[in-house]
């Protein structure tokens, strides 16, 4: 006979264990990949700083991507792109600056393009000969902006701080942009622009005196053009031939001279007559101005 089974409830549960899946190693390295590059992409968007506009009458060598803009000789910013205004008379050069210089983008900043430039007695520009153009710029003091007209050249606030002077000739013979200013044969400025007055009589010569020269500037102080070699011949003494300097030859220049009296010191924008040439007395004025020390800071005027 067959031993009675016994109650289900009796009987004893198999248990059954599960054994965990881990993850393949496979899609460890791309979810990591991931993370990176999402980390990378939030830096990236973190430096982001205002976009702005950019006006410029010719945008010759520029490049979406390529060419930065420098204050300083420091990228703060990169071309995003170039395409021309909807009248077809200039050139929009839209970039991004960085979040650091953001404010660079207002109101007085000025924006001009450095190409390659060689010219007599000067060379501006060489290392972007490899590098191509660069878009430099003088940030301002205004309100934040988004849109300007950028400069044709380097404006004069640019050069450095100093006195800035208007001479006005009617022939400036060589004197151009770049070319040197002296006194007593040392070289204490620079010609910045050489413009047609408004009335188109004569010529408005724009100089610049350095800031640690700009007190041998008085308001009684004379002028004259150096450009080229002056020539005198006599019986006796034969033929003297005196030139400034080579650069002065070359380029041309511009020298002064301040009496041994001098009257109170020059102003901005005082304007000035340039002689053609310099009188007997003046070459032997000497008076005694104090300069400051090249180690300290200069001071204006």
């Amino acid at each position: 006979m067959n031993a009675p089974r016994p109650p289900l409830e009796s009987l004893p549960e198999a248990r059954v264990s599960r054994r965990r899946r881990l993850p393949s190693v496979v899609w460890i390295v791309p979810l990591l990949a991931a993370v990176v590059a999402g980390y990378l992409v939030y830096e990236r968007i973190q430096e982001f700083g205002p976009k702005i506009t950019i006006r410029f009458q010719d945008g010759s060598g520029i490049r979406t991507g390529q060419t930065p803009i420098k204050y300083r000789g420091v990228p703060i910013g990169e071309v995003t792109a170039v395409e021309l205004s909807p009248d077809q008379k200039h050139v929009l050069v839209r970039a991004r600056l960085e979040r650091s210089a953001a404010s660079v983008a207002r109101e007085g900043s000025a924006f001009w393009i450095v190409r390659p430039e060689v010219g007599i007695g000067s060379v501006t520009g060489l290392g972007t000969v490899i590098s191509g153009p660069e878009i430099q710029v003088l940030p301002g003091s205004g309100a934040a902006k988004s849109e300007f007209v950028g400069m044709d050249r380097a404006p004069v606030a640019y050069e450095g701080k100093g006195l800035r002077i208007v001479l006005r000739a009617v022939n400036p013979e060589s004197l151009r942009r770049n070319s040197p200013v002296y006194y007593r044969g040392v070289e204490v400025g620079v010609v910045h622009d050489v413009a047609l007055g408004t009335d188109a009589a004569v010529t408005e010569i724009h100089v610049l005196v350095r800031e640690r020269y700009a007190n041998l500037v008085r308001a009684d102080s004379v002028f004259w053009n150096v450009s080229g070699a002056r020539v005198s011949a006599g019986i006796f003494k034969g033929i003297d031939i005196r030139v400034e300097s080579l650069r002065a030859l070359i380029a041309g220049g511009i020298a002064f001279a301040t009496p041994q009296r001098p009257a109170a010191p020059a102003k901005d924008g005082a304007v000035f007559s340039l002689h053609a040439g310099p009188r007997g007395e003046w070459l032997h004025w000497a008076p005694r101005i104090a300069l400051p020390a090249k180690d300290e800071p200069e001071r204006p005027a």
